[in-house]
């Protein structure tokens, strides 16, 4: 008996501090400011190739929502700009029909979306006023503007060509990402990292071809 009360008065002593150290910990909501360089490629699933990297551009708000300790759900509204170059053999847009023969052309997409990624985002503890994270989840774009540009045998063909007629409205893709959160004060703090963006959805309406778009993105940003 005696050992009962004992353990209820302990039970009951160490609730508070229990509680003040919950009320601690900062589980909320923060907003922020981003705006980076992508780097961009395709990847053609039949009939031609990628040709490099092609430089675009993000900006917009980051969101996180913090549901532990450490642990936060992580999305955003930006602009997403994914260029990429490829070399395409016959495409449909471009090439005549009547000729039968394996025709090579270059093109350059020039692709814009609107972006929200679901995304987990895990953070350690801060080392000073540092803390590190990884990311991983799924982005989810939707298409707001499609141009491109066509070369044959060096010849240009087409130059900004409005092609979101022929561009999938919805990509989707696969994110990884790690970075640094640097505080600059209590509020504010300034988030520095990479994150690889692999599409896995086909960006183009014709079935007879295949074409994906992945980037890179130097993710730099601000949180109030």
């Amino acid at each position: 008996m005696k050992k009962a009360i004992i353990a209820v008065l302990f039970l009951l002593a160490t609730v508070p501090a229990f509680a003040q150290n919950y009320a601690a910990r900062d589980y909320g909501f923060r907003l922020g400011l981003t705006a980076h360089p992508t780097f961009g490629w395709l990847k053609p699933e039949e009939g031609g190739k990628g040709n490099g990297l092609s430089l675009g551009f993000s900006y917009g708000l980051l969101a996180d929502f913090d549901f532990a300790e450490n642990y936060s759900f992580a999305t955003g509204l930006t602009i997403t700009t994914i260029n990429g170059k490829s070399t395409e053999f016959n495409p449909r847009l471009y090439h005549d029909p009547n000729i039968s023969a394996l025709t090579a052309y270059d093109l350059k997409y020039k692709l814009q979306y609107l972006e929200i990624p679901f995304t987990v985002k895990l953070r350690t503890d801060k080392v000073g006023n540092v803390s590190w994270y990884g990311q991983f989840g799924l982005s989810n774009d939707f298409n707001i503007g499609a141009r491109q540009d066509v070369e044959l045998d060096g010849r240009e063909l087409e130059n900004n060509k409005n092609i979101k007629d022929y561009t999938k409205f919805y990509r989707a893709g696969l994110i990884l990402g790690a970075g640094g959160e640097f505080d600059m004060n209590n509020r504010s703090s300034i988030t520095v990292g990479l994150t690889y963006n692999n599409g896995f959805t086909n960006i183009v309406k014709k079935q007879d071809r295949s074409v994906r778009s992945h980037y890179v993105g130097l993710n730099l940003g601000v949180f109030f």
